[in-house]
């Protein structure tokens, strides 16, 4: 059991939390929720001795082994992604050399007393060896790999030569070999495709049999993986008995059961000051008076936490396409490889996307999903068959390189201003706060943004222009969880077109009409929601 018993910590001004507790059970999976910045990276960094608290204490029985997995993966070279992930655990490999030794030793001959010492070291070492794992540490770390993506054919590739996503993977996959007791993983689904992330919340599942406590932007793996809620918010700690879904209901329960008391106190309150300023000038009732300044002094005042208002915006209706939006006839796409040669990303693809219909793209990392959405956004040029763009559609993309071209010195309020020209004043601080840029954050700095207000940004400049057919390529890469539920809202009421690709289910499922997936280079369309794509393409026995 790991305990923070009275935790106070606080960065140059501000205060994240102070005397605040809470408890790691073992084999307890918790999530660790909260708003941007109010401290949920603190407490992995304070549990790992990165940082220490202020006050209070942090209890960890020894020989806890900890793995942290964080977006800042360090540097990686000269290893190959097999030899990576086994490098993380060391201590393991030497644990299996030093009872190698004593094995040997035990072959010479030596006295009783000699003997019997070693034989109480190497009992010690074998239980801690086995406790790691050790026995299957190479089956391990490729079961796993194989499973975040990685196959047998790229576990002698040169680590280096992994792009930064999928080097995101082989750190996660050093942090599973690891067999932690305490498992704190900081997003692992930020790189993973639906089939990795079905992968992990299975070996979370089935597998990994210590304590967990992370952070997930992504609802549905949040609702699959844990059992309690740990909500870091308004300088205070506060545990909740359930997954995500019971998290939100739970806190608005607590929220109006403490509104109501807030009120009774504050009528309780107004009674006893109204009795004070009546009768402080009146001798007779002087002992009276001092006994109720006395008990007001002593009363612990109600407060009301701060809560982040949910802007509404309301969309100009876009211009009406015509009924078919796009048509596609034998669509292919091949690339030249670097080295030589050609890759076929898909072909033969034909069909007709309709006005009002929402698209999910689907199908694993590398399957093509992104060369599809830029042949029909006009970003790059089939290599076969055609893409025809119908009558009055404009055409909104959304790509990660979208937040790379952004003026890094403009401020959200220019940004946006600059996409809607002709708006007033007050109705670009209304679609920035929709994106929840409120007060001062709208005179921030592109340069000074996180990734998921980049993200939140290019949306906004995006939705405020009169377009009718969004193409969106992760667009709920880098946004928590609230921002992803705004986007959601905004994109149902959408009455044009979407097609997207997303590896958030609950988003998948709360949206698509139609479902199109890639699959070594063919496409199946399917007739339904995103449940019905589960269904008919046998997806749902894997947990999808």
């Amino acid at each position: 059991m790991i305990q923070l018993v009275d935790i106070s910590r606080q960065h140059g001004s501000q205060i994240l939390f102070q005397n605040a507790s809470f408890q790691i059970l073992p084999e307890t999976r918790t999530g660790l929720v909260g708003p941007n910045g109010a401290g949920k990276t603190t407490i992995f960094r304070l549990i790992t001795g990165e940082e220490n608290p202020d006050s209070g204490e942090i209890v960890i029985p020894k020989k806890t082994v900890i793995g942290y997995f964080s977006q800042n993966v360090g540097e990686m070279s000269g290893r190959s992604a097999l030899e990576e992930v086994m490098a993380a655990s060391a201590a393991t490999v030497r644990l299996g050399e030093e009872l190698r030794a004593m094995e040997a030793q035990m072959c010479e001959p030596m006295d009783d007393d000699a003997m019997a010492a070693l034989l109480e070291r190497y009992g010690e070492a074998q239980g801690e060896f086995e406790h790691r794992g050790g026995y299957d540490l190479e089956n391990r770390a490729q079961a796993v790999l194989t499973g975040l993506g990685i196959g047998p054919d790229a576990y002698s590739r040169p680590v280096e030569s992994f792009s930064g996503g999928w080097k995101m993977r082989i750190a996660l996959a050093r942090i599973l070999t690891i067999n932690p007791d305490l498992l704190l993983l900081d997003e692992p689904t930020n790189h993973l495709d639906v089939e990795s992330i079905i992968w992990l919340e299975e070996w979370l599942a089935s597998e990994f049999k210590g304590m967990l406590l992370m952070t997930s932007h992504d609802r549905e793996f949040v609702n699959r993986t844990v059992s309690r809620i740990v909500e870091v918010a308004n300088r205070t700690i506060t545990t909740y008995s359930g997954d995500y879904d019971f998290y939100l209901r739970e806190r608005e329960v607590r929220r109006e059961q403490l509104l109501a008391s807030h009120r009774r106190q504050q009528e309780m309150l107004a009674k006893e000051e109204e009795f004070i300023a009546r009768f402080a000038a009146r001798a007779s009732h002087a002992a009276q008076v001092q006994s109720r300044v006395k008990k007001l002094e002593k009363i612990d005042r109600i407060e009301i936490p701060p809560e982040q208002r949910t802007i509404r915006f309301e969309f100009p209706e876009p211009p009406r396409s015509g009924d078919d939006v796009v048509k596609m006839a034998e669509l292919g796409k091949v690339w030249e490889l670097p080295e030589g040669g050609a890759k076929s990303v898909f072909g033969g693809v034909s069909g007709i996307i309709r006005r009002g219909e929402k698209v999910a793209v689907v199908g694993v990392n590398g399957a093509g999903k992104s060369t599809f959405l830029k042949c029909l956004a006009g970003e790059t040029e089939p290599t076969a068959g055609s893409v025809a763009i119908g009558a009055s559609v404009n055409i909104g993309y959304f790509s990660q390189h979208a937040m790379e071209i952004l003026s890094p010195r403009r401020t959200v309020f220019e940004t946006v201003q600059e996409a809607m020209p002709r708006a007033t004043v007050g109705v670009v601080r209304n679609l920035c706060a929709a994106f929840l840029f409120q007060g001062d954050a709208v005179d921030k700095r592109v340069e000074s943004l996180s990734g998921g207000e980049r993200s939140r940004l290019v949306l906004a400049t995006l939705l405020g222009r009169p377009l009718n057919f969004l193409i969106l390529d992760e667009p709920t890469n880098h946004l928590d969880i609230q921002s992803r539920e705004i986007l959601l809202d905004v994109l149902k009421e959408f009455p044009g077109t979407v097609v997207l690709v997303s590896h958030d289910r609950h988003f998948l499922r709360a949206l698509v009409t139609r479902v199109f997936e890639i699959d070594h280079g063919e496409m199946r369309r399917y007739e339904g929601d995103y449940d019905y794509y589960l269904h008919k393409s046998d997806r749902e026995a894997h947990g999808g």
